[in-house]
């Protein structure tokens, strides 16, 4: 699975098998997230990784009675340390970087699941008080981001997604950048564009209807050995 099928086929997922997950699938989306950019370099994120049952409940209901939180067999939350990225930047470095960096982090973290055939879902819905109170955080410690792993037991239907083209400028705000596909080209002359984006969803829908519809099977699980395997190419 290349970055692509990763990006585009990525699902948030609420519905969770009760197999395991490996460690050290969960050790590859960890190391995965480290490699996230962040603000001069700091790293300043910090993983929880929770497995025990009467802690993902407790998640769960600290994150607005979320209940699928915990039936992931792995959630992990993604946390900012405060006091490390004030120490660079101040307050904007709190109140900005540190929020940029984990969710980049968190990002490059659910790609991964992605590439190894887990599933994932972001939450951001919580009380943070309760979630630092159950997690015993300390207070520099800032809980940001809540994301069950585990195999799932539904296909998600895709959501829409606004054209890109109606949420980007080209040089200064209101004057549209539209980068068009030309779909045929008679006698020299172009007669039908399409954008761009639209382009690459019907040559998604080809692929897939091709090589893996989605409706039929579920994405390939990736094996630990496998990761390696792939790495080694």
């Amino acid at each position: 699975m290349n970055v692509f099928d990763c990006i585009f086929n990525r699902r948030s997922t609420r519905s969770f098998t009760k197999e395991p997950v490996d460690d050290k699938l969960i050790g590859v989306m960890l190391h995965a997230a480290t490699h996230a950019p962040s603000a001069g370099n700091t790293q300043d994120w910090m993983f929880i990784v929770v497995k025990d049952q009467e802690i993902k409940e407790k998640l769960a209901d600290a994150a607005l009675k979320q209940d699928f939180i915990h039936t992931a067999p792995v959630v992990i939350v993604v946390c900012m340390d405060k006091e490390k990225i004030a120490m660079h930047y101040g307050k904007r470095g709190e109140a900005l970087y540190g929020v940029q960096d984990t969710a980049a982090a968190t990002m490059a973290m659910m790609l991964a699941a992605e590439a190894l055939g887990l599933k994932t879902c972001w939450v951001g819905a919580f009380d943070e008080d309760r979630v630092g109170h159950v997690l015993e955080l300390p207070n520099e410690v800032r809980p940001m981001t809540i994301v069950p792993v585990g195999y799932s037991t539904e296909t998600p239907i895709k959501p829409r997604r606004i054209d890109f083209e109606n949420l980007t400028f080209v040089n200064t705000y209101n004057k549209k950048y539209e980068i068009s596909y030309i779909v045929q080209s008679q006698g020299g002359k172009e007669i039908k564009f399409k954008p761009i984006g639209n382009y690459i969803e019907d040559a998604l829908r080809k692929r897939l209807k091709e090589v893996r519809p989605m409706e039929k099977q579920p994405a390939k699980k990736t094996s630990f050995a496998d990761f390696l395997k792939k790495l080694g190419r």
